[in-house]
């Protein structure tokens, strides 16, 4: 009986000093999480505005160095170089119609931007809903925002065999063909955003997947049976 007294005596201090650490590794966890996803929220907010600028500028395609007069071209608008300061353009936000051949890839990229603003209100819902939960919706909303951009950009060079383009690049400009033009800073700019969009919906689901570690473990198996009113804010 003494010893087994003294064994559990000598016991309780390695118990205590694991779980000191166990308490201390979690903390340390927590706030990597916590600062991941700060980082992650921002990056959010600073690509669903630079999807806006892609969308509304006319710059996807732009002449080449040429002595012709040369312009840009977006979904949008048509702006062709003047004596002007100011380009002369053709078309704009104010009419929301896009340029015809354009439609199908301005109707994409409006999605995308839709998905990806509706990430960024997403945000609200961790004052009400569960962490891990926020991300994963987030996660998905970024997919297919990314989904809807690849496809936008994909159809683009498509769409070149139209009007617009053989004012601006020349009769040799149809479909995968530039003529003498070339890809400018908005495409460019729309092409990596896939691989953002890719990279924010995967590091969502890393860390939602890391704020489910940090349930215990009797927490864990609660939230899977009360999984159908996890936010029910979301269920309203």
């Amino acid at each position: 009986m003494f010893s087994l007294s003294l064994s559990v005596m000598c016991a309780s201090p390695a118990l205590s000093d694991l779980s000191d650490l166990s308490r201390l590794y979690q903390t340390e966890f927590v706030r990597s999480a916590r600062a991941v996803g700060v980082l992650w929220a921002v990056c959010t907010l600073c690509f669903a505005v630079i999807q806006v600028v892609i969308l509304v500028q006319p710059a996807w395609i732009g002449t080449s160095d040429s002595p012709q007069p040369g312009g840009t071209l977006g979904l949008f608008q048509v702006c062709l170089d003047s004596g002007w300061p100011v380009p002369e353009c053709r078309g704009g936000l104010s009419s929301l119609s896009p340029l015809p051949s354009f439609q199908s890839v301005a109707v994409l990229v409006c999605v995308s931007l839709w998905a990806v603003w509706t990430s960024v209100v997403c945000l609200c819902l961790f004052r009400f809903c569960s962490a891990a939960t926020v991300y994963k919706i987030c996660a998905w909303l970024q997919l297919s925002a990314g989904f809807c951009l690849a496809l936008a950009c994909v159809l683009f060079p498509d769409s070149w065999d139209n009007p617009e383009m053989k004012s601006l690049c020349g009769n040799t400009a149809g479909s995968f063909s530039l003529g003498r033009c070339s890809v400018h800073w908005a495409y460019i700019l729309a092409i990596l955003g896939i691989l953002d969009y890719a990279t924010l919906a995967t590091l969502a689901f890393v860390l939602a997947n890391r704020q489910d570690a940090l349930l215990p473990p009797d927490t864990q198996e609660g939230e899977r049976g009360r999984e159908g009113h996890y936010c029910p804010l979301l269920l309203e």
